[in-house]
C-alpha cells in the first residue's frame, strides 16, 4: 500500500512520453442527436435503433459516445487538450436494436452522481414494448438470469442456479387484445437482455425480437411492417436520489418519443 512520502519512479519509453504531448484531434463533424433534454451537467439522448451505445472498435465513430463527444466538441463545451482527466460519457446502455433514452454526463461530478443513483435504484427507467399474446393485469415478476457470454444470450430461472443474478421486472398493461399486448416495463434491476429474456420466459416474447422472439410472429411483422428489430423503446426516465449539483433534477421525468414505425404499428394493432 502506498503511503505519504513514498516515491514512485516511472520508466517510460520516449515514444510513450511523446504520445502524452501530442495534441488530441477530434473531427469537427455534424452529428444528428435527438436530444430530449440538456443542461450544463447532463444530456438525455433518444437513441435510434441500429446504433451502438458504446463501441469497442477504434474505427467506429457512429456510436452514442463518439457522437456525444463530437457534439460537445462542436459546441465548444469539451476540448480534450484542455480537459485531461475526463471524457464525456454515458451512464446507461441500450442494446443496438433497442431505442430510447441514454443519459450522457458532461462532467465527472455528474457521472459519479448519476451512477450512484442508478446503483441505488433511485433512477427509474421505463420501456414500451409490444408482446405476443394477451396480458390483462399488471404485476411484478422476479427470477434469476444466467448470461452466456459466448452466445450473448440469457436464460431465466424461477429458482437460483449457480452464477445467476436476481432480476425483477415490473409489467403494466397499456393496451391488449387477443393477439398482442402493449406494455410499459419498469426495469427494476438493470441486467443486459433482462426485459427481452424475461418476457420470452413468460411466453410473451417481444415482437421483432430475433434472439428471444417467435419466428412466425417476427416473419409477419417483417413482411407487413418491415420490422427487423425488437419493438422495445426506453421511453421514460424519472430522476430521484440525486445529490449536490444534480439535486435540481429530483422528481423530474423525461419522455422520448417513439419513432414513426412504432407509432404506426401501435395504431394499427390497437
Amino acid at each position: 500500500m502506498l503511503k505519504e512520502g513514498d516515491i514512485l519512479n516511472l520508466y517510460l519509453a520516449e515514444d510513450t512520453i511523446n504520445k502524452f504531448k501530442e495534441e488530441i484531434k477530434i473531427e469537427n463533424r455534424k452529428v444528428n442527436l435527438d436530444i430530449v433534454y440538456e443542461d450544463e451537467n447532463i444530456i438525455l439522448i433518444n437513441k435510434p435503433k441500429g446504433i451502438l451505445s458504446h463501441s469497442d472498435r477504434a474505427d467506429n465513430r457512429d456510436d452514442v459516445v463518439n457522437m456525444l463527444i463530437s457534439y460537445l466538441y462542436g459546441k465548444g463545451e469539451y476540448n480534450p487538450n484542455e480537459e485531461k482527466t475526463f471524457t464525456p460519457s454515458i451512464c446507461n446502455r441500450l442494446d443496438r436494436n433497442t431505442s430510447g433514452i441514454i443519459i450522457g454526463a458532461k462532467n465527472f461530478m455528474a457521472l459519479q452522481l448519476i451512477n450512484k443513483a442508478i446503483r441505488e435504484k433511485m433512477i427509474k427507467k421505463y420501456y414500451k414494448c409490444i408482446v405476443k399474446g394477451r396480458i390483462d393485469k399488471d404485476f411484478i415478476i422476479k427470477g434469476y438470469m444466467l448470461k452466456d457470454a459466448e452466445k450473448n444470450r440469457a436464460d431465466i430461472f424461477q429458482n437460483y442456479v449457480n452464477g445467476a443474478k436476481k432480476i425483477e421486472t415490473g409489467i403494466k398493461v397499456l393496451k391488449s387484445n387477443d393477439e398482442y399486448s402493449l406494455l410499459e416495463i419498469n426495469l427494476i434491476t438493470g441486467r443486459t437482455h433482462q426485459i427481452r429474456a424475461h418476457l420470452s420466459y413468460l411466453g410473451h416474447p417481444i415482437i421483432g425480437d430475433m434472439k428471444y422472439g417467435d419466428i412466425i410472429t417476427n416473419r409477419f411483422f417483417k413482411e407487413k411492417y418491415n420490422l427487423y428489430s425488437q419493438f422495445l423503446h426506453s421511453n421514460r426516465i424519472e430522476f430521484n436520489g440525486l445529490e449536490d449539483c444534480l439535486s435540481y433534477l429530483n422528481g423530474k421525468s423525461f419522455i422520448a418519443d417513439l419513432d414513426d414505425l412504432f407509432e404506426k404499428i401501435i395504431k394499427e394493432l390497437f
